[in-house]
C-alpha cells in the first residue's frame, strides 16, 4: 500500500537523497518517492507502518527533517528573518548544497552556518530623523515637520550578528576565566598571599562559581553541539571539545563533593582533590575566541560576492510619457525606458536607444579599460556610466540580469565539492573515533607508566589529545580556497559552475577552440556579394539569402540581414524554413526552393557549380573570409563573402596558453582556406575544416579516449555537445544560452585571454588547497602524538590542554587565513 507524508525541512537534491535513506531504514518500507518540490515523500509498504515508527525515525537521525501526515505551518517557515536574507550554508559542505532557512549551526559539523550573499531584494526605505515611524519609498518631506526625509539604515546582516553575539559571550567568557585562571595560578606562588584570606578549598568554590557563567551561558553552545553528534553520529571537531572540557569540569565538581571518593594521587598536600576549572574555562574562551576570529574570517572569504552585490543600484530613472520618475530597481518592466546620467549605476540590462557614452564595465569583465557605447549596444546592470547621459531599454530585470546571475553561479559554485575534497572527508569520517581512541589509550598508558601522580598525568594529556585535535581545519581545507577562488575569478570575468571544473581545468593538457565568436569577434560583416546568373543583381542575391537568413541566429546570419536591412532591401517571407546544423539553412521563398551554405550544404544538395564559381569564391576564403552559397532551384546563382576580424587578444592568449603546455587546437565548421588562414595568424599549428557538430564531438571523444583531459571553448549552439563532453566546457559570456547552458566555465567578455585567467586561477586554487591540506595534516600529524607525551620520555616536555585549546583555535582560522591568500593573486 502507498502512503503520501509531508516532510520539513527538505531544500535541495541532498535533502531528498537523506529523506529517502532514513525512509528506506524503516522496517516494512519497501519503496520511497521524494518529491522535493511538493516537499511529499510517498512511501510504498506491503503492510500498514504506524505514523509514530515514521516519526522516531526523523527524530533518531537528528538532520533537521520532520515528517507529517497533513501539510501544516512549521515555526520555521515563517517569513524571513529581519537580518540576513534567509539562505544560510554550512562552510564544510557537510551535506552538499544544502541549505538552511535561518541562522544556526550545522546539523552534522556543528560549526556556524554562514550567510548566503545575495542581490538585495528591499527597496531603499526614507524616514524622518524627528519622526521615525514615517516610511516612504521615495526621498520627500516629512507630511509631519517638514525635514528632508533621510534613507533608513539597512538592518545588520546575520553574518555580522552572529559575530556581534559571539564577540560578546567572548568578553563575558574572558571576564569570569581571568579570575580563575589568577586563582588557580597563585598555586605557583611561595606563600600564596590568597590563602591567608581564606583556605584552598574554600578557592575552589569561588572558581566553580565563576566558572558557571562562562560553561552555561558564553559556551554552552559547545556542549549542545556535542550532545547532538553523539546523537546523531556525526561525530566532529565539538565531540572532542565537548568531551574534554566536561571531564575536566565534572571532575572537578564531584571531587569538590566527594572528595573521599578519590584516591591520594588526586589529592594536594591540604587534601582538596585538584581541580581543573581553570583548564576547562581556558580551553572554552579560547575555543570561543577561534570562533570570533573565524566568523570574522569567514566574512573576507566572501567578499569578492560582497563587492559585487554593492555594484546592484537601489533605483533607476524612468521615462513616461518623457517624464523622469524615480523608481525603485523592483518596479522597472521589460521594455521600460531609462535614463542613465553620468557617474550613475546601469540599473538593468539593456540596449542603450539614444545617445553614446563610455562604461566602466572592469567590475564584472576585469578589464579596466572603458568601453564606448552607442545606439544598439548592449550594457550591464551594475556597470558604471562615464561622463555622458544616455537613455536605455530594459531588456532583462531581475534574477535575469547577468549581474544577477553572476552572483547566484558565484554562490552556487562556493557551495560545491572539488573531487580532492574526498580525501578529506575519507579522514574526516575516522578522525574523532581515531581521536576518542588515542585519548584513551594516552589514558591507559600514563597512569600505568606515568610518573606520580600517575592518574593527574593521564587525566591532563588524554584531554589534551581531545583538545588539540581539530577535524575542522582538515574539513575547511578545501571549501575556504574554492569560495576564495570562485569569487577572484567572477571579479575577474571568469565565471566557475562548480569546484570540479576549478579542480580539472588544472590538468587540461588540449583545449579546443571554435573560430567564429572564439578566436574571432563574433560581429562578421557582409564584405562582397556576387552574381552568377545575369537574373539575378547583387541586390536580389542579398535579398534571398537575408530573407532566408533571418529565421536563423546564427552570427553568419545575422550579418547579412543587418547588411540588406542597410541597404533598405524588403524581405520576403519564407515558409518551410529547415536549418542543417554545420552547413545553412533552406526554405521556400514565393514557391522557389532557396538554400544559403557552405560548400557541405551545395554538395548534398547537389547543386552544380563549375571551375570558375569555385575560384572566385576561394579567393575570398584564402583572404580568411567565410563564403556562403546560394542556390534556387537547384541551381547555384551566387555568394556573399563575409568577414570577421580576429579578436586583439586570441593571439597573444593563445601564445601564453601554448607556453604553459596546453595543445591548442582549433575546429571550425568553415572552410579549409579560411581556416587555415585565420589559423596561420593566431599560431595555430593543429586545426580542422568543415568540422559538424557531431564532429567535433567525437574530436573530444577521440582525445579523451586516448587519455587527453580535453577543455572545448564555444559560443554557438553547435559547440553545445562538444562543450557538454569535455571536461570542462569553456563558454564566451557573448555566445547563445544554450552554450553557456553547456559549460562548465563562463567568460564574460569572451575573449581567449579570459582562458589564460581561468587556467592560472585553477593553478592557484589548487596549489592553495594542497597547502591548506598539508597544514591540517601535519597539524593534526604532529599535535596529537605531543599532546599524548609522546616528548616527555626525552625533553620531559608535556602540552597543557589550555595550550592545545589555543594551537586548535587557530588552526582552523590559519586555513581561512592562507586561502584568503588568493584574493592577491594576479591573473593577468
Amino acid at each position: 500500500m502507498k502512503q503520501t507524508y509531508h516532510i520539513h525541512g527538505m531544500s535541495c537534491n541532498g535533502c531528498k537523497k537523506h529523506v529517502e535513506q532514513i525512509l528506506s531504514k524503516v522496517e516494512g518500507v519497501e519503496d520511497v518517492v521524494v518529491d522535493l518540490s511538493k516537499s511529499e515523500a510517498t512511501v510504498n509498504t506491503k503492510k500498514p507502518i504506524r505514523f509514530k515508527r515514521l516519526e522516531k525515525a526523523f527524530q533518531e537521525d537528528g538532520g533537521g527533517y520532520e515528517i507529517y501526515k497533513e501539510k501544516k505551518q512549521h515555526k520555521s517557515q515563517k517569513s524571513k528573518p529581519k537580518n540576513g536574507n534567509g539562505v544560510f550554508y554550512c562552510p564544510m559542505h557537510c551535506e552538499g548544497d544544502k541549505t538552511y532557512e535561518a541562522a544556526g549551526d550545522c546539523s552534522v559539523c556543528g560549526m556556524d552556518l554562514v550567510e548566503q550573499a545575495t542581490l538585495p531584494t528591499n527597496n531603499q526605505v526614507y524616514t524622518c530623523p524627528m519622526h521615525p515611524e514615517i516610511e516612504e519609498d521615495n526621498p520627500g518631506d516629512c507630511p509631519i515637520c517638514g525635514m528632508d526625509l533621510v534613507p533608513k539604515e539597512a538592518d545588520v546582516s546575520a553574518e555580522e550578528a552572529n559575530y556581534r553575539k559571539l564577540l560578546k559571550k567572548f568578553w563575558i567568557a574572558l571576564a569570569f576565566t581571568l579570575p580563575i585562571f589568577i586563582i588557580a595560578m597563585s598555586e605557583m606562588i611561595h606563600d600564596n598571599p590568597l590563602y591567608d584570606i581564606m583556605a584552598l578549598k574554600y578557592w575552589n568554590w569561588v572558581q566553580f562559581a565563576f566558572s558557571l557563567p562562562v560553561v552555561f551561558y558564553a559556551t554552552w553552545m559547545f556542549f549542545e553541539r556535542a550532545y547532538r553528534s553523539l546523537v546523531t553520529r556525526h561525530l566532529n571537531m565539538f565531540t572532542l571539545i565537548g568531551l574534554g572540557a566536561s571531564v575536566a569540569w565534572v571532575f572537578s565538581f564531584f571531587g569538590m563533593l566527594f572528595p573521599d571518593f578519590f584516591p591520594e594521587q588526586f589529592k594536594t598536600d591540604s587534601g582538596t582533590v585538584h581541580v581543573y576549572f581553570e583548564a576547562a574555562t581556558v580551553i572554552l574562551t579560547l575555543v570561543l575566541m577561534g570562533q570570533v576570529l573565524e566568523a570574522r574570517a569567514h566574512s573576507k572569504t566572501n567578499s569578492a560576492v560582497k563587492e559585487l552585490l554593492k555594484l546592484s543600484p537601489n533605483q533607476a530613472v524612468r521615462l513616461v510619457d518623457g517624464e523622469e520618475e524615480t523608481v525603485s530597481i523592483e518596479k522597472i518592466n521589460i521594455g521600460d525606458l531609462l535614463r542613465v546620467k553620468p557617474g550613475d549605476k546601469i540599473p538593468v540590462d539593456g540596449t542603450l536607444t539614444k545617445g553614446s557614452s563610455s562604461i566602466d564595465e572592469s567590475m564584472i569583465t576585469g578589464e579596466p579599460v572603458p568601453v564606448d557605447k552607442s545606439v544598439g549596444d548592449q550594457v550591464s546592470a551594475g556597470t558604471i556610466n562615464g561622463n555622458q547621459s544616455f537613455e536605455m531599454k530594459a531588456d532583462k530585470v531581475g534574477a535575469d540580469t547577468l549581474l544577477s546571475q553572476i552572483v547566484e553561479m558565484v554562490n552556487e559554485a562556493s557551495r560545491s565539492k572539488a573531487p580532492i575534497q574526498k580525501l578529506a572527508d575519507r579522514i574526516s569520517a575516522y578522525f574523532v573515533p581515531a581521536v576518542v581512541g588515542v585519548s584513551i589509550i594516552t589514558f591507559v598508558i600514563w597512569s600505568v607508566f606515568g610518573p606520580e601522580p600517575s592518574y593527574v598525568y593521564a587525566l591532563v594529556n588524554a584531554i589534551a589529545v581531545l583538545i588539540i585535535a581539530c577535524p575542522c581545519a582538515l574539513g575547511l581545507a578545501t571549501p575556504m580556497s574554492v569560495m576564495v577562488g570562485v569569487g577572484k575569478g567572477a571579479q575577474n570575468g571568469v565565471l566557475v559552475k562548480n569546484a570540479e571544473a576549478l579542480e580539472k581545468m588544472h590538468e587540461i593538457e588540449y583545449l579546443i577552440v571554435d573560430k567564429t565568436g572564439t578566436i574571432t569577434e563574433g560581429k562578421p560583416s557582409v564584405e562582397k556579394v556576387g552574381s552568377f546568373n545575369d537574373e539575378y543583381s547583387s541586390e536580389d542575391t542579398l535579398k534571398l539569402i537575408a530573407s532566408l537568413n533571418q529565421m536563423s541566429e546564427h552570427p553568419l546570419a545575422e550579418a547579412t540581414v543587418k547588411a540588406a536591412k542597410d541597404e533598405n532591401i524588403q524581405l520576403l517571407d519564407i515558409d518551410d524554413f529547415d536549418s542543417v546544423s554545420g552547413q545553412g539553412v533552406k526554405g521556400l521563398v514565393d514557391g522557389k526552393n532557396i538554400a544559403v551554405g557552405n560548400h557541405a550544404l551545395m554538395k548534398s544538395l547537389e547543386i552544380e557549380n563549375d571551375s570558375e564559381q569555385i575560384s572566385l569564391a576561394r579567393k575570398e576564403q584564402e583572404k580568411g573570409k567565410t563564403v556562403s552559397f546560394l542556390a534556387v532551384d537547384g541551381k547555384l546563382i551566387g555568394y556573399v563573402s563575409i568577414g570577421d576580424r580576429i579578436k586583439d587578444t586570441s593571439t597573444e592568449s593563445i601564445r601564453l596558453l601554448q607556453e604553459e603546455g596546453i595543445e591548442v587546437v582549433m575546429l571550425t565548421g568553415d572552410n579549409p582556406y579560411t581556416a587555415q588562414k585565420v589559423a596561420e595568424e593566431v599560431g595555430i599549428s593543429s586545426f580542422k575544416a568543415e568540422m559538424m557538430p557531431e564532429d567535433k564531438l567525437n574530436e573530444v571523444k577521440r582525445l579523451q579516449n586516448e587519455g587527453k583531459k580535453v577543455a572545448m571553448a564555444g559560443d554557438g549552439i553547435n559547440d553545445a555537445p562538444a562543450l557538454a563532453k569535455s571536461d570542462v566546457g569553456i563558454a564566451m559570456g557573448t555566445g547563445t544560452d544554450v552554450a553557456i547552458q553547456s559549460s562548465r566555465i563562463t567568460l564574460v567578455k569572451g575573449d581567449l585571454n579570459g582562458i589564460v585567467k581561468a587556467r592560472r586561477l585553477s593553478n592557484s586554487t589548487i596549489k592553495n588547497i594542497r597547502q591548506n591540506l598539508f597544514f591540517a595534516l601535519i597539524y593534526n600529524t604532529i599535535g596529537v602524538p605531543v599532546a599524548a607525551g609522546v616528548l616527555y620520555p626525552v625533553f620531559g616536555i608535556l602540552l597543557s590542554p589550555m595550550l592545545a585549546a589555543l594551537a586548535m583555535s587557530f588552526s582552523s582560522v590559519s586555513v581561512i587565513a592562507n586561502a584568503l591568500r588568493l584574493r592577491t593573486v594576479k591573473l593577468d
